[in-house]
């Protein structure tokens, strides 16, 4: 990844436990923030149902891991990783974000 980062929003439009959805250099990154106040981005796309969805998920904890769960079929993924927990073959893009200044960005 290169050193390029992209504000998407404010910190304030990210409700905690939730996520939003940010176009990044055209691909659809869904951006989650938990109540502790740490920020991951992942892959919009849900691998399962093709549809560009994770952002609307539930953000929650499995044992030790900070999941969303998807709104379509409810595959677990880890939001520090991007690994599915019910199909290890299955690996989303994780992207490196921050907050500055209240607003977020991620790295392009």
């Amino acid at each position: 990844m290169s050193d390029n980062w992209i504000e998407v929003c404010k910190l304030d439009d990210i409700v905690p436990d939730t996520g939003v959805c940010a176009l990044v250099n055209d691909k659809q990154v869904a951006l989650f923030r938990t109540r502790n106040n740490d920020l991951f981005a992942i892959d919009n796309h849900d691998p399962f149902s093709k549809a560009n969805v994770l952002s609307r998920g539930i953000v929650g904890s499995l044992g030790d891991k900070i999941v969303v769960a998807s709104p379509i079929y409810k595959q677990h993924f880890c939001l520090e990783t991007g690994a599915c927990l019910e199909d290890e073959e299955v690996k989303l893009n994780v992207y490196k974000v921050k907050a500055s200044d209240d607003k977020v960005a991620v790295q392009a």
